[in-house]
């Protein structure tokens, strides 16, 4: 049995630093790829079931740099059920480094795994996890999660796991391809020393078209700031390279037409997408499900400021959900620290008849794909936060509804709510609204009955009604319709754009 972490772990004199890992991912690159050797796993790790795997848990007096004055902890996962693929994990400090060895005596296994095999020495884990005091100074908290893949989740002050990042998305929703999952195989965790405020690690990417190199740095706070810069190595060509993916969960919302038999009013991780433009302007398109078949909206633009999937929402009221805790699911928003160039933010919906798994990915798509042989860098800051205006709008969507009146088939209206500082200082005065229709079936629509109302202070509606342009014709035949609207004071733009997907 392991007696402490430092039981049979061996110290060797190198130095390990950002570019030593490029180096590696550099190397790799230039070999034929070779899938991780899931061999190495026995069979009773492969065959754990959920609720068996559920029950093996990390021993938290065998911790990393538990024994140490140090503000982090580190905890491993065990390889098995889902996770088959050996992740190597080494510590590091300015000279040194050494592999952790995997080993048996670091779990607690419950009752549902007490028949179990060998623990094989060169089975690697699943992944870590690191933890930080957040909530309470006498308690630690998990912080981040790295485990599957290239996925990790992170948390801030008070909130609860939702939405997951990953290192790289390939050929994502690509028509007639199939999408490639690049795993990290290898991380490096930096020894903090006392009175370090944030943790760094290095991470090897290693797919059949990119290998990378990464560098984190995770700063634990009421928004736990995430900075990632990586650097790839192409090895073959794609058809779409996605820059900051993200993954969440949207079932339904206050928006949804399309209606469940659920206690609960709403059921999601995330309820928008939004966006900050080189530009300055503000995009909110909220999250839909509604059409059955998978949906793609591409936002170009030649500068991206930053974007991200946001919970809203805060309101308990508007989920009723006790045990998830939807309220408290962080947002995700990204803020480019490097140029990022010309390309688009992509957002893919998958329709869902449940909440049990991610249907939304949302990610930056470069102009220009990289050929074989190109190096890429970039760099970017994640916002794990509870903030409802990341992008700093001067207002902000706050609802968006439609309906059908029985009495009038034909036309269905549409509300939007703003709410923010810019329309607060507008006191009576009445804004402008300004509603476009795109896409090819704007020709067969019409735009009528277009108004604001004032709610309370800081807080206005604006409502429309979509109906077919040719006297006699039917919603139904119109198609899908992309809407634009925000309001307006003069020359001055007071709310972010709101924007959406609507069949009619």
């Amino acid at each position: 049995m392991l007696t402490g972490f430092g039981a049979a772990q061996t110290w060797q004199r190198e130095t390990v630093d950002f570019a030593a890992i490029q180096s590696r991912a550099k190397d790799l690159a230039n070999k034929p790829y070779e899938a991780p050797d899931s061999s190495k796993l026995p069979d009773w790790m492969k065959q754990l079931t959920y609720d068996q795997y559920r029950d093996i848990r990390f021993n938290p007096d065998l911790a990393l740099w538990s024994g140490d004055e140090s503000p982090f902890r580190a905890m491993f996962f065990h390889p098995g059920y889902l996770f088959r693929e050996p992740v190597g994990i080494n510590e590091f400090t300015a000279t040194h480094v050494q592999r952790v060895r995997s080993t048996d005596g670091f779990f607690n296994y419950g009752k549902l795994v007490a028949d179990r095999g060998d623990f094989p020495t060169d089975c690697g884990f699943a992944g870590f996890k690191l933890l930080a005091s957040m909530n309470n100074p006498s308690v630690i908290d998990e912080m981040i999660v790295l485990q599957g893949a290239s996925y990790w989740r992170a948390l801030g002050k008070g909130q609860r796991y939702g939405l997951s990042s990953r290192g790289l998305a390939v050929d994502t929703g690509v028509e007639g391809g199939e999408e490639e999952f690049p795993l990290f195989r290898e991380f490096w965790l930096g020894k903090p020393a006392k009175g370090d405020t944030a943790a760094t690690f290095y991470a090897l990417l290693d797919g059949p078209s990119y290998c990378g190199a990464y560098a984190f740095r995770v700063e634990p706070g009421a928004d736990t700031m995430v900075t990632v810069n990586a650097v790839l190595f192409a090895r073959k060509a794609v058809r779409r390279l996605g820059i900051a993916p993200m993954s969440s969960m949207f079932w339904f919302g206050e928006n949804s037409r399309r209606r469940f038999d659920d206690y609960r009013p709403e059921v999601h991780d995330s309820d928008g997408l939004v966006i900050r433009t080189g530009s300055g302007e503000r995009i909110w398109r909220p999250l839909v499900n509604d059409t059955g078949r998978l949906e793609f909206s591409f936002f170009k633009m030649d500068k991206c400021e930053g974007f991200g999937l946001l919970q809203r929402d805060r309101r308990f009221a508007a989920f009723e959900d006790g045990e998830a805790d939807y309220h408290l699911r962080p947002s995700l928003w990204i803020e480019p620290t490097s140029d990022w160039g010309a390309g688009r933010v992509v957002l893919m919906e998958i329709p869902t008849e449940n909440e049990l798994s991610d249907n939304v990915v949302a990610l930056w798509e470069p102009a220009t794909t990289p050929q074989p042989g190109d190096r890429v860098e970039f760099s970017y800051r994640q916002h794990w936060t509870m903030a409802d205006n990341p992008s700093q709008a001067a207002a902000r969507v706050v609802a968006t509804r439609t309906g059908v009146h029985k009495w009038q088939p034909e036309q269905r209206t549409v509300i939007v709510e703003f709410a923010g500082d810019a329309l607060d200082k507008l006191d009576e005065k009445q804004p402008e609204p300004l509603v476009e229709m795109l896409g090819e079936a704007a020709a067969k629509a019409k735009i009528q009955g277009v108004a604001v109302q004032r709610m309370e202070p800081g807080h206005w509606r604006l409502a429309f009604q979509i109906a077919p342009a040719a006297e006699g014709g039917k919603l139904a035949d119109v198609g899908p319709l992309e809407l634009r609207a925000c309001l307006k004071h003069g020359e001055d733009y007071l709310t972010e754009t709101w924007s959406y997907r609507i069949i009619p």
